[in-house]
Protein backbone atom coordinates (compact mmCIF):
# COMPACT_ATOMS: atom_id res chain seq x y z
CA UNK A 1 0.00 0.00 0.00
CA UNK A 2 2.90 2.46 0.74
CA UNK A 3 4.39 2.00 -2.41
CA UNK A 4 1.06 2.20 -4.04
CA UNK A 5 0.45 5.54 -2.79
CA UNK A 6 4.07 7.01 -2.98
CA UNK A 7 3.01 5.82 -7.08
CA UNK A 8 -0.31 7.84 -6.65
CA UNK A 9 1.62 10.85 -5.20
CA UNK A 10 5.23 10.80 -8.03
CA UNK A 11 2.07 10.45 -10.54
CA UNK A 12 0.07 13.34 -9.19
CA UNK A 13 3.02 15.80 -9.30
CA UNK A 14 4.32 14.38 -13.05
CA UNK A 15 0.55 15.69 -13.94
CA UNK A 16 0.80 18.98 -11.74
CA UNK A 17 3.93 19.91 -13.38
CA UNK A 18 2.47 18.77 -16.45
CA UNK A 19 -0.10 21.44 -16.35
CA UNK A 20 1.61 24.18 -15.33
CA UNK A 21 4.02 23.75 -17.85
CA UNK A 22 1.13 24.20 -20.64
CA UNK A 23 0.21 27.17 -18.98
CA UNK A 24 3.35 28.63 -18.82
CA UNK A 25 4.34 27.34 -22.56
CA UNK A 26 0.56 28.88 -23.82
CA UNK A 27 0.96 31.96 -22.19
CA UNK A 28 4.61 32.49 -23.74
CA UNK A 29 3.27 31.89 -27.04
CA UNK A 30 0.55 34.33 -26.56
CA UNK A 31 2.92 37.14 -25.59
CA UNK A 32 2.64 37.07 -21.69
CA UNK A 33 5.38 35.28 -20.58
CA UNK A 34 6.08 33.50 -17.28
CA UNK A 35 9.67 34.26 -17.73
CA UNK A 36 12.26 31.71 -17.78
CA UNK A 37 9.77 28.78 -18.18
CA UNK A 38 10.18 25.68 -15.47
CA UNK A 39 6.71 23.84 -14.89
CA UNK A 40 6.67 24.99 -11.35
CA UNK A 41 4.57 27.66 -11.64
CA UNK A 42 5.20 31.14 -8.99
CA UNK A 43 4.83 34.54 -8.83
CA UNK A 44 5.93 35.53 -12.53
CA UNK A 45 3.48 32.87 -13.72
CA UNK A 46 0.16 34.19 -11.57
CA UNK A 47 1.16 37.90 -13.23
CA UNK A 48 1.39 36.67 -16.67
CA UNK A 49 -1.97 34.96 -15.86
CA UNK A 50 -3.27 37.89 -14.67
CA UNK A 51 -2.28 40.00 -17.87
CA UNK A 52 -3.44 37.10 -20.32
CA UNK A 53 -7.14 37.23 -18.33
CA UNK A 54 -7.28 40.94 -18.53
CA UNK A 55 -6.68 41.02 -22.71
CA UNK A 56 -9.44 38.27 -22.66
CA UNK A 57 -11.74 40.35 -20.81
CA UNK A 58 -11.55 37.47 -18.01
CA UNK A 59 -11.91 38.11 -14.15
CA UNK A 60 -7.97 38.93 -13.20
CA UNK A 61 -7.60 36.81 -10.51
CA UNK A 62 -4.29 35.09 -11.32
CA UNK A 63 -5.27 32.04 -10.06
CA UNK A 64 -3.17 28.78 -12.08
CA UNK A 65 -6.54 26.45 -12.13
CA UNK A 66 -9.71 27.00 -12.99
CA UNK A 67 -11.81 28.06 -16.25
CA UNK A 68 -10.27 31.54 -16.85
CA UNK A 69 -6.84 29.70 -18.06
CA UNK A 70 -5.54 28.64 -21.60
CA UNK A 71 -7.13 25.13 -22.21
CA UNK A 72 -4.08 22.54 -21.28
CA UNK A 73 -2.02 21.22 -24.28
CA UNK A 74 -2.01 17.77 -24.76
CA UNK A 75 1.92 16.09 -24.58
CA UNK A 76 2.24 15.65 -28.65
CA UNK A 77 1.34 19.86 -28.64
CA UNK A 78 3.29 20.45 -25.16
CA UNK A 79 6.50 18.52 -26.31
CA UNK A 80 8.94 18.47 -28.95
CA UNK A 81 12.18 16.73 -29.79
CA UNK A 82 15.03 19.03 -31.23
CA UNK A 83 18.28 16.98 -32.67
CA UNK A 84 21.29 18.54 -31.44
CA UNK A 85 23.49 19.91 -35.01
CA UNK A 86 27.33 20.07 -35.39
CA UNK A 87 25.89 23.77 -36.27
CA UNK A 88 24.55 23.94 -32.52
CA UNK A 89 27.79 22.79 -30.88
CA UNK A 90 29.45 25.39 -32.92
CA UNK A 91 27.64 28.60 -31.92
CA UNK A 92 29.18 27.22 -28.09
CA UNK A 93 31.77 29.40 -26.33
CA UNK A 94 33.63 30.88 -23.41
CA UNK A 95 32.38 33.45 -21.19
CA UNK A 96 35.46 35.05 -18.93
CA UNK A 97 34.83 37.16 -15.59
CA UNK A 98 37.41 39.72 -17.04
CA UNK A 99 36.22 42.14 -19.24
CA UNK A 100 39.48 42.30 -21.85
CA UNK A 101 39.06 38.70 -22.13
CA UNK A 102 35.55 39.37 -23.06
CA UNK A 103 36.51 42.34 -25.57
CA UNK A 104 38.78 39.85 -27.49
CA UNK A 105 35.98 37.59 -28.70
CA UNK A 106 34.08 37.38 -31.57
CA UNK A 107 31.18 36.52 -30.28
CA UNK A 108 29.73 36.23 -26.74
CA UNK A 109 27.96 32.92 -26.93
CA UNK A 110 26.29 30.48 -24.79
CA UNK A 111 28.63 28.32 -23.35
CA UNK A 112 27.17 24.62 -22.74
CA UNK A 113 24.35 22.92 -24.61
CA UNK A 114 22.10 23.19 -22.12
CA UNK A 115 22.24 26.77 -22.16
CA UNK A 116 21.41 27.11 -25.87
CA UNK A 117 18.57 25.53 -26.07
CA UNK A 118 17.26 26.48 -22.58
CA UNK A 119 17.90 30.08 -24.41
CA UNK A 120 16.22 28.82 -27.59
CA UNK A 121 12.81 27.08 -25.60
CA UNK A 122 12.55 30.20 -23.66
CA UNK A 123 13.14 28.07 -20.11
CA UNK A 124 15.55 27.14 -17.04
CA UNK A 125 18.21 24.98 -17.52
CA UNK A 126 17.02 23.13 -14.76
CA UNK A 127 13.81 22.08 -16.81
CA UNK A 128 16.09 21.14 -19.61
CA UNK A 129 18.27 18.60 -17.40
CA UNK A 130 14.79 17.77 -16.14
CA UNK A 131 13.73 16.34 -19.24
CA UNK A 132 17.37 15.39 -20.52
CA UNK A 133 19.15 13.65 -17.39
CA UNK A 134 21.95 13.04 -20.25
CA UNK A 135 22.00 16.47 -21.68
CA UNK A 136 25.26 17.15 -20.15
CA UNK A 137 27.00 14.33 -22.48
CA UNK A 138 25.41 14.65 -25.85
CA UNK A 139 26.69 14.96 -28.95
CA UNK A 140 26.20 15.48 -32.47
CA UNK A 141 22.59 13.69 -33.55
CA UNK A 142 21.30 13.49 -29.84
CA UNK A 143 17.93 13.87 -29.57
CA UNK A 144 16.46 16.66 -26.87
CA UNK A 145 13.03 16.84 -24.95
CA UNK A 146 11.82 20.13 -25.13
CA UNK A 147 8.81 22.28 -23.96
CA UNK A 148 7.60 23.72 -28.10
CA UNK A 149 7.72 27.25 -27.45
CA UNK A 150 8.49 27.77 -31.09
CA UNK A 151 5.13 26.32 -32.51
CA UNK A 152 2.24 28.28 -33.22
CA UNK A 153 3.62 31.33 -32.05
CA UNK A 154 1.65 34.86 -31.50
CA UNK A 155 3.04 37.41 -33.57
CA UNK A 156 3.63 40.19 -32.41
CA UNK A 157 1.63 43.22 -32.95
CA UNK A 158 2.61 46.64 -32.87
CA UNK A 159 2.55 48.57 -29.11
CA UNK A 160 0.66 52.11 -28.35
CA UNK A 161 2.15 52.50 -25.20
CA UNK A 162 4.80 50.25 -22.99
CA UNK A 163 4.03 50.48 -19.19
CA UNK A 164 6.78 49.77 -16.38
CA UNK A 165 5.41 49.11 -13.27
CA UNK A 166 8.19 48.75 -10.99
CA UNK A 167 6.50 47.43 -8.07
CA UNK A 168 5.55 45.00 -9.97
CA UNK A 169 8.78 44.24 -12.10
CA UNK A 170 6.63 43.87 -15.14
CA UNK A 171 6.43 45.72 -18.53
CA UNK A 172 2.93 45.68 -20.44
CA UNK A 173 2.39 46.87 -23.46
CA UNK A 174 -0.90 47.90 -24.93
CA UNK A 175 -2.66 48.94 -27.63
CA UNK A 176 -4.43 52.21 -29.03
CA UNK A 177 -7.52 51.34 -26.90
CA UNK A 178 -5.78 50.77 -24.11
CA UNK A 179 -6.13 46.95 -23.99
CA UNK A 180 -3.05 45.05 -22.87
CA UNK A 181 -1.41 42.91 -25.55
CA UNK A 182 2.18 41.67 -24.50
CA UNK A 183 3.51 40.95 -20.68
CA UNK A 184 6.98 40.64 -19.76
CA UNK A 185 8.80 40.52 -16.53
CA UNK A 186 11.41 42.21 -15.70
CA UNK A 187 14.49 43.88 -13.49
CA UNK A 188 14.97 46.85 -12.51
CA UNK A 189 17.93 49.13 -10.86
CA UNK A 190 18.80 48.39 -7.23
CA UNK A 191 19.20 52.02 -6.56
CA UNK A 192 15.83 54.20 -6.87
CA UNK A 193 17.56 57.16 -7.61
CA UNK A 194 18.45 55.68 -11.08
CA UNK A 195 14.25 54.00 -11.98
CA UNK A 196 13.38 57.11 -14.34
CA UNK A 197 9.93 57.74 -12.97
CA UNK A 198 7.39 59.24 -15.41
CA UNK A 199 7.00 59.13 -19.46
CA UNK A 200 9.92 58.45 -21.65
CA UNK A 201 10.01 57.73 -25.03
CA UNK A 202 12.00 54.79 -27.59
CA UNK A 203 14.72 56.45 -29.08
CA UNK A 204 16.01 53.67 -30.79
CA UNK A 205 15.80 50.13 -31.60
CA UNK A 206 18.58 47.27 -32.20
CA UNK A 207 18.84 43.34 -32.66
CA UNK A 208 22.19 41.49 -31.93
CA UNK A 209 23.53 44.47 -30.40
CA UNK A 210 27.28 45.20 -29.62
CA UNK A 211 27.96 46.80 -26.14
CA UNK A 212 30.01 49.40 -24.68
CA UNK A 213 31.98 48.66 -21.60
CA UNK A 214 32.63 51.27 -19.59
CA UNK A 215 34.09 50.74 -15.72
CA UNK A 216 32.72 53.77 -14.56
CA UNK A 217 29.37 51.88 -14.55
CA UNK A 218 30.78 49.10 -12.80
CA UNK A 219 31.94 50.04 -9.24
CA UNK A 220 32.23 46.78 -8.02
CA UNK A 221 34.87 45.83 -10.42
CA UNK A 222 38.39 45.24 -9.27
CA UNK A 223 41.52 47.83 -9.54
CA UNK A 224 42.69 45.69 -13.03
CA UNK A 225 39.34 46.24 -14.41
CA UNK A 226 38.58 49.48 -13.88
CA UNK A 227 41.77 50.95 -15.60
CA UNK A 228 40.72 48.83 -18.74
CA UNK A 229 39.20 51.87 -20.38
CA UNK A 230 36.33 51.59 -22.97
CA UNK A 231 36.21 48.08 -24.43
CA UNK A 232 33.67 46.92 -27.44
CA UNK A 233 32.02 43.88 -26.54
CA UNK A 234 30.72 41.70 -29.56
CA UNK A 235 27.00 40.34 -29.63
CA UNK A 236 25.66 37.26 -28.78
CA UNK A 237 23.40 36.05 -26.39
CA UNK A 238 25.77 36.53 -23.23
CA UNK A 239 26.52 40.34 -24.30
CA UNK A 240 25.52 42.25 -21.28
CA UNK A 241 22.27 43.76 -23.50
CA UNK A 242 21.61 40.10 -24.54
CA UNK A 243 20.36 39.91 -27.73
CA UNK A 244 18.03 43.25 -28.21
CA UNK A 245 18.24 47.24 -27.11
CA UNK A 246 15.32 49.20 -26.88
CA UNK A 247 17.05 52.77 -26.16
CA UNK A 248 15.28 55.12 -24.03
CA UNK A 249 15.15 59.38 -24.49
CA UNK A 250 16.81 59.55 -21.14
CA UNK A 251 20.69 58.84 -21.83
CA UNK A 252 21.89 56.04 -20.69
CA UNK A 253 19.12 54.30 -19.99
CA UNK A 254 16.80 51.35 -22.14
CA UNK A 255 15.38 48.24 -22.40
CA UNK A 256 17.30 44.90 -23.16
CA UNK A 257 18.24 41.51 -22.67
CA UNK A 258 20.56 39.96 -20.49
CA UNK A 259 23.16 36.67 -20.16
CA UNK A 260 21.20 35.64 -16.95
CA UNK A 261 17.65 35.33 -17.86
CA UNK A 262 17.12 33.06 -14.72
CA UNK A 263 17.81 36.17 -12.58
CA UNK A 264 14.64 38.25 -14.25
CA UNK A 265 12.32 40.03 -11.72
CA UNK A 266 14.68 40.52 -9.07
CA UNK A 267 16.16 44.27 -8.22
CA UNK A 268 19.84 44.16 -9.76
CA UNK A 269 20.33 45.76 -12.70
CA UNK A 270 22.87 49.44 -12.57
CA UNK A 271 19.54 51.71 -13.97
CA UNK A 272 17.75 49.31 -17.48
CA UNK A 273 15.20 47.66 -17.51
CA UNK A 274 16.28 43.63 -18.12
CA UNK A 275 14.19 41.13 -19.85
CA UNK A 276 15.08 37.76 -20.89
CA UNK A 277 16.96 37.77 -24.48
CA UNK A 278 13.44 36.02 -26.43
CA UNK A 279 11.41 38.66 -24.47
CA UNK A 280 13.35 41.65 -25.55
CA UNK A 281 13.54 40.59 -28.87
CA UNK A 282 9.98 40.37 -29.28
CA UNK A 283 9.65 43.59 -27.41
CA UNK A 284 11.85 45.26 -29.90
CA UNK A 285 9.54 43.94 -32.97
CA UNK A 286 6.00 45.78 -31.26
CA UNK A 287 7.54 48.88 -30.68
CA UNK A 288 9.27 52.13 -32.71
CA UNK A 289 10.97 55.36 -32.37
CA UNK A 290 8.66 57.65 -30.32
CA UNK A 291 6.49 54.83 -28.35
CA UNK A 292 5.78 56.16 -25.39
CA UNK A 293 7.07 54.15 -22.01
CA UNK A 294 5.64 54.96 -19.02
CA UNK A 295 7.30 54.08 -16.22
CA UNK A 296 4.95 53.93 -13.05
CA UNK A 297 6.08 53.85 -9.32
CA UNK A 298 4.12 52.15 -7.53
CA UNK A 299 3.54 48.87 -4.97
Amino acid sequence: MRWLSFIFLLATVVCADDATLSLQVTLDRFGFSPGAIDGRGGPQTRAAVMAWQLANDMPATGELTGACIPAELPPEMLYTNCTVTADDLVQLGPFPKDWLERSKLSRMACETVVELFAERFHCKEALVRRLNPDVTNCAVGASLKLPNTLADTKLPRKAATLRVFLGQKIIRAFDAEGRVIAHFPCSIAAKQEKRPVGTLAVANVALNPNYTFDPVNFPELDAQQKGYGKLVISPGPNNPVGMAWIGLNKPGYGIHGTPHPEDIGRTESHGCFRLTNWNAERLARMVEIGTPVEVINEP
